[in-house]
């Protein structure tokens, strides 16, 4: 019987070269995947320190007597100025405190009946763009803007015991038709526009409260992005956004008033707001430090 033997396995010149060349293929396609998994990883870390928006804060029960007894005088010469931000309308789809815009053309039609059916009155505008036509003049955007729930009677409530400024980033011819419409009743004392707004190190259009009062201790700002007002931050309440598709949103009247009405009872507002969001801290995890011109 003959012996069975396992043959001896030859290469030849050209197999052995087909063989390196996917081999250095392979190793060029790792090479590859290995880049991109380390592009993610720096994009993730370095947007863990972009801006988020703040949790909402809910208010805690203040009893009458210990609010009386633990603050200084409670009924303040003067009326507090409450700074009101309507929005860095930078862009038209911007969430902003007081209302939420969506540009009419590129609004989806779901979330417009959405919010509608939620209750949310709204209504349709034209704002001239700081954009040109190609013949030169402005450009006009038809903008669809639904109002936050409670931003009336908010504005109402507090002109009672507060002097109202509003204070955007947007352009005057962008913005004043809009607070025309929600103002109606002209409870602004002042109205303020990008012009009004200062850049600095680290943000454009920041909002210099010294513009509006040099009393420290009685302007309170509420605004939707913390770094309008990175140069006073011990004064600053950020806001929760609001959109189209929050019909029941209930910031404005659940936490917003019952904060100020608490703060117009101090003789000076910024250790209860340091108290409550720790701003200054908040910043420097942004990467802006505490020695930074302005801070006071």
């Amino acid at each position: 019987m003959a012996e069975l033997t396992q043959p001896d396995v030859v290469y030849s010149p050209r197999s052995l070269q087909l063989w390196t060349t996917l081999v250095n293929w392979l190793a060029f396609f790792f090479q590859i995947f290995l880049q991109i998994l380390r592009a993610l990883g720096s994009s993730s870390s370095s947007s863990s320190h972009s801006f988020k928006p703040l949790p909402v804060v809910e208010l805690p029960e203040i009893d009458s007597s210990s609010s009386s007894s633990s603050s200084s005088p409670s009924s303040p010469s003067a009326p507090p100025t409450l700074e009101i931000n309507a929005g860095d309308q930078e862009s038209i789809r911007v969430h902003q405190p007081l209302q939420g815009l969506h540009r009419t053309s590129s609004l989806p039609p779901a979330l417009k009946s959405q919010a509608i059916e939620g209750g949310l009155k709204w209504f349709e505008l034209e704002c001239i763009s700081s954009d040109k036509e190609f013949d030169g003049k402005p450009k006009i955007n038809y903008v669809t803007v639904f109002e936050r729930p409670g931003l009336h009677d908010f504005l109402k409530q507090l002109s009672e015991f507060a002097d109202l400024v509003l204070f955007t980033a947007g352009l005057e011819g962008y913005a004043r038709p809009l607070v025309d419409i929600i103002d109606k009743e002209n409870l602004f004392s002042l109205r303020l526009y990008r012009p009004s707004t200062i850049s600095t190190e680290y943000r454009e259009h920041v909002k210099d409260l010294t513009c509006i009062s040099n009393d420290a201790c009685r302007v309170v700002i509420v605004d939707n992005n913390p770094f309008s007002f990175l140069l006073q931050p011990l004064n600053g309440i950020p806001c929760v956004p609001f959109s189209a598709g929050q019909p029941h949103d209930t910031q404005l009247l659940d936490v917003i008033l019952p904060l100020l009405k608490q703060l117009s009872q101090q003789i000076d507002v910024r250790p209860v707001l340091y108290e409550r969001f720790h701003m200054p801290e908040w910043f420097q995890r942004q990467g802006i430090p505490a020695t930074s011109p302005g801070w006071r």
